[in-house]
């Protein structure tokens, strides 16, 4: 008879009554053999609509594998398009609470990438580009150039302007002229006299580097000459371009950043719309120096944007172009067939967003990723997963549905980098304004329109929902508040963070092969009830404090 407690000496007590046990160093043969099966769905089983209805991202849970190895080894790096990878697979949504050339600049040094927004004048847009790609040089190729006769007034506007205040000078204010000084802010920060000319506070004992000199090369001179700015001059002393102290310490803080390998300077998409005026704003945004365009539209299967991406890839096929928003095979096979570089998945899945309520039409988000995403890959043509990322996990799920990078809006828009002012609601919360471009609030600003009487036709908002012709308004998103976040300097980190434990977690290194699993059928699923889902997050405590991170 065996002992309820302590040792069962020579009779064990069996979990079913006449089991045999069998031997425990048989386990994983047994598996092998005797389950022909892996446990759980693949995703093919999983997303199959005509079973399970359309998913969400809630409505799901991957698998756990086998832990081989530490988080820190799990690689994020992914293609955002045909031919630019980035190392993180975050970017941040076109929307004009969300990104600006803050945002683009600080999603880009954390290996992102951060698409501008568009409603806004060109001008204005063009300038938030050229802001970006001004960030982060290895060689400066366009410095800002003050000529002998510019007063150290006008040099005190332009470091308010562009924010930086060391400034080449040379004889006629121009690039390829004969370099005759540098002045910094240390120069002009005391000076007594605004209205007299920089050459009276200028430093003229240079330290320069010839032209060809490779970039190891210059980053060595400048760190021994103890300088801020490197000038790169020819054989006749002309300057030819630029290196910055400052950016070399943002390569030994930002070790991801999403760089050009021949420029070293930032990565920046920026939004258009596919109306004519948009062509004339495309190529101030190409002069700014943009390197990816992105087609903002709710619907992208149409023949406004079929029509401007192959006006695109004949008259600028150095520009990657992004189509979008797509749901179905269908609508994805008409914008891969006219030529895109990438395509951004949603319909209505954002947090600001009403068109599945209002319209009637779009798709559960974790449907449309595995659709889309499955069929654009045998094209080798990347996807956005854009809208319903609400934390760490979805961003998981969206990418092993098949996307390579996610898109998030709501969950940037409390951070500091984001546009706009922080407020305290009436709950005494510090929050921020966030709206969808399809607000009422979103389609009737100004701002793209400079305030004029065509305001409604230059509207980002409008033209994303075809309504700039409407006289009656409906509105496809609402306005609202968003928590503050803090920095994305700290929370995208955290993102990262969260990703690799979890890529941990279901065992596999990479996104590639996160990828591969998903489409062997080695990395598995299961369908989570309501029950679930609510036993899966915080549940049978008085209170809680959830933090995130530290």
């Amino acid at each position: 008879m065996p002992l309820t407690n302590g040792d069962i000496g020579a009779n064990p007590a069996h979990l079913l009554p006449g089991q045999k046990v069998m031997d425990y160093t048989k386990a994983l043969e047994v598996l092998e053999k005797e389950y022909t099966s892996r446990d759980g769905l693949d995703a093919k089983s999983l997303l199959d609509s005509r079973k399970n209805g359309g998913l969400t991202y809630n409505d799901f849970l991957i698998l756990p594998g086998y832990i081989g190895f530490p988080a820190s080894e799990v690689a994020l790096d992914t293609p955002v398009t045909k031919r630019i990878s980035l190392k993180t697979p975050l970017v941040s949504s076109p929307m004009d609470t969300v990104t600006e050339h803050s945002m683009a600049i600080h999603m880009a040094l954390l290996g992102g990438l951060g698409v501008v927004h568009h409603n806004c004048s060109a001008e204005d847009q063009a300038e938030m580009v050229r802001k970006v790609k001004r960030f982060e040089n290895g060689f400066i190729l366009d410095p800002v150039v003050l000529s002998p006769t510019t007063t150290v007034g006008e040099a005190r506007q332009l470091k308010e302007k562009w924010g930086f205040g060391g400034f080449p000078v040379t004889e006629n204010g121009r690039l390829r002229s004969k370099l005759v000084g540098m002045i910094t802010n240390r120069d002009i920060q005391f000076h007594p006299s605004l209205d007299e000319p920089v050459t009276s506070a200028m430093s003229t004992d240079l330290v320069t580097a010839p032209s060809g000199t490779t970039l190891t090369e210059a980053n060595a001179v400048l760190s021994r000459s103890k300088k801020g700015k490197l000038p790169i001059v020819d054989s006749d002393g002309n300057l030819v371009s630029l290196l910055s102290r400052s950016d070399l310490m943002k390569n030994l803080h930002y070790p991801l950043a999403s760089k050009l390998p021949h420029s070293k300077q930032l990565i920046c998409a920026a939004a258009v719309g596919t109306r004519p005026d948009d062509k004339v704003r495309l190529q101030q945004l190409v002069d700014a120096g943009l390197d990816i365009v992105v087609l903002d539209s709710s619907q992208g299967n149409s023949m406004f944007q079929i029509e401007m991406i192959k006006y695109i890839k004949e008259k600028y096929p150095q520009l990657d172009v992004i189509g979008g928003n797509v749901v179905t095979r269908e609508q994805a096979a008409s914008l891969i067939a006219a030529g895109v570089d990438g395509l951004r998945i949603g319909m209505g899945s954002g947090s600001a967003c009403i068109t599945q309520e209002v319209m009637a039409v779009g798709r559960p988000q974790a449907a449309s990723v595995f659709n889309v995403s499955s069929f654009a890959a045998r094209f080798g043509v990347p996807c956005i997963a854009d809208g319903g990322i609400q934390n760490v996990g979805h961003i998981v799920k969206g990418l092993a549905l098949g996307a390579s990078t996610v898109m998030m809006g709501g969950l940037l828009a409390g951070t500091t980098e984001s546009p706009g002012n922080y407020f305290v609601s009436r709950e005494g919360q510090l929050v921020k304004a966030y709206r969808g471009m399809g607000s009422i609030d979103a389609m009737e600003d100004k701002k793209a329109g400079a305030g004029g009487k065509n305001s409604k036709q230059s509207n980002a908002g409008t033209a994303r929902y075809f309504s700039e012709g409407d006289r009656l308004l409906v509105a496809q998103g609402v306005s609202g508040s968003v928590l503050d976040r803090g920095s994305v300097t700290k929370f995208v980190p955290y993102l990262i963070a969260g990703l690799q434990h979890s890529l941990q977690d279901i065992g596999v290194k990479s996104l590639p092969k996160l990828r591969q699993g998903v489409l062997d059928g080695e990395v598995r699923f299961e369908l989570r009830t309501v029950s679930a889902q609510a036993e899966g997050n915080v549940h049978g405590l008085h209170s809680f404090d959830k933090k995130l991170y530290s």
